[in-house]
This record gives structure tokens, sequence and C-alpha cells, in this order.
């Protein structure tokens, strides 16, 4: 390589160079990482099958709370107990804010227990688990940015399955008692709206188009899809999906619900011993964590 001299000039150049390349660094370490996120996951499903109230979603709910408190949030626990046709089950809500409180919230929001299935070995990979790591990611992410016009509050639900069979009662545990008990705060006006995300990990994602989420908030999420070329994991057919998002729509809070609910050829996947890590990708989930982190730049300029 020919020598050059040295120069006050290059010197100069030298530093913004450095410049340069340190804030792209910076730029780079908050984007979402979707080995990160899988990473999670892995952990996760090295715990075992996570049914409310057993050991597993115990270690389940101290690496999410470590996670959390790592990242300098302000963390709480909402302990509670839940009435079910199995009897009434202790549940656990995690909860990690940005500091300091903002006068305009959003939720991003997962649950991370999986279904009780005798004689199954049930570990959700896709169903609890990708949700689960990719929100742990996109906190890492969301908890350095600068701006202050929004909070954003990381919730992590218990007892989003059925302890037997779906209902009105016998579903959505955590997010129920997480609205009744936010209605009854002083938070509930502020906050502008909740984003669920629920089994993202799928290699063939298709993010569905569900009828049943706040109308203005689904297209602004498929317009952020749209913008950053992700319009092929957008299904274009319309239906009603009943999810954690249910009870903030009730309450008047918009809500959106990202999921992909066609898992495995005929949905063979869901439900089963099959839902492992070899059925999702890194990939999908940085796809999803992407177009959040766009549709909360969206949120953040929205009157």
């Amino acid at each position: 390589m020919p020598r050059k001299p040295v120069c006050f000039g290059c010197l100069a150049a030298g530093i913004l160079l450095a410049m340069t390349a340190g804030a792209a660094a910076q730029r780079g370490a908050l984007a979402v990482d979707g080995l990160r996120a899988f990473s999670h996951v892995e952990k996760l499903v090295g715990f075992g099958p996570r049914p409310t109230g057993s050991p597993a979603i115990a270690k389940a709910q101290a690496y999410i709370i470590e996670a959390l408190k790592k990242l300098n949030l302000q963390v709480e626990a909402q302990d509670f107990l839940a009435t079910t046709p199995n009897g009434a089950i202790s549940m656990k809500n995690i909860v990690g804010k940005t500091r300091p409180s903002r006068d305009s919230v959003v939720i991003l929001a997962s649950h991370y227990d999986t279904k009780l299935i005798a004689s199954t070995s049930f570990v959700g990979a896709n169903d609890g688990g990708s949700s689960t790591g990719l929100l742990l990611d996109l906190a890492r992410v969301l908890s350095q940015r600068r701006d202050a016009s929004l909070g954003i509050w990381f919730v992590f639900f218990d007892g989003e399955e059925a302890q037997q069979e779906w209902s009105e009662t016998d579903s959505l545990y955590g997010s129920r008692h997480f609205v009744e008990r936010l209605k009854a705060g002083p938070h509930f006006p502020s906050v502008k709206a909740m984003i669920l995300m629920d089994m993202v990990g799928d290699r063939d994602l298709k993010l569905e188009n569900d009828a049943s989420s706040t109308s203005w908030l689904m297209a602004m999420a498929r317009k952020s899809a749209s913008e950053l070329g992700y319009e092929n994991y957008l299904a274009t057919a319309q239906r009603a999906i009943v999810d954690d998002h249910i009870p903030f729509i009730r309450a008047g809070i918009p809500a959106v619900d990202l999921i992909d609910l066609d898992y495995g050829f005929n949905h063979s996947f869901w439900h089963t011993s099959n839902d492992t890590l070899d059925k999702i990708s890194p990939k999908s989930l940085k796809i999803v964590g992407d177009i959040v982190v766009r549709l909360i730049d969206k949120l953040s300029r929205k009157p």
C-alpha cells in the first residue's frame, strides 16, 4: 500500500471518519438483532414446558426479570391469584418500564406461558417463546432511545393459555388482570396504544391481517412493514383473532396483534411437541422487530 504524508487535513478527516463510524456503530446497537432474540427463545425452551404455576415458568420469570433489570428498566411483578377450572392458581405478569415515566405510553406485550398438555412435551418455541424472546430484544433496543415523547412498557403476560378449554373465562388471565389493574390506576389515560406479539418466529412467516385489531393501528403496522420491504410477509385476507389484545380493545385502548396463526402444514405444529427451535427463525424475529420499531416511530409522531 502506498504511504501517504501526514497532514492536519488528514488527521481531521480521520477524526471525522472515526466519529462517523462510532455513530454508525451506535445506530447498529439500536437495531433489533434476530440472533439475540433467538438466544432468549433458546434459553426459555431450555427450561422445558412452562405451564402456569410450574417450576419451569418460575425459571422463566426469573430470567425475564433479570434481563429487564440489566437494562436499567423499572421492573415490577404483578402477582395475582386467578380463578380457573383447575382451581385457584398463582400467576405473575412482569412489566419493565422506561425511565422516567412519560405522559404518553405505548405497551409492547407478549405471553410467556405454555399450555398444559398432558403427556406432551410442549416447549412453545413459537407459541409463547418467540414473542417473549423478541420482546426482550426490543427492550434492549428501545430502552436506549433518546426519544422523550413516549414511555415504553414491556409487558410479559402469564396465563394466556386456557387451563382446560378456551373460553371467555378460561383464557387471557394475565392480560385481563393487567387491564383491570390499569383501569384502576392513574396511568390509564396515558396509554396511547398496545402492540401485541404472538407466534412471530415461524420460518414461513405470514403476519395476519387481524380484523379484531384497531383498524387504524393495523393499517399503520402494515404500512410500516411495506415501507421496510416486508410486504411478502403479510397475509391479505382478514380474520378475527382473540388474543391478549382483546381486553385492551374492550377497555378503549387501541391495540394490534402481530401474529402468524398458520404454523406448519395445516397448522400442525401448534400446541404440539413439534413446536421446537428448529421451526423458528432469527430472520422472522428480526422482521417483526423491525416492524415494531417502525411502528413505534410512527406512534411517537402521532398526536
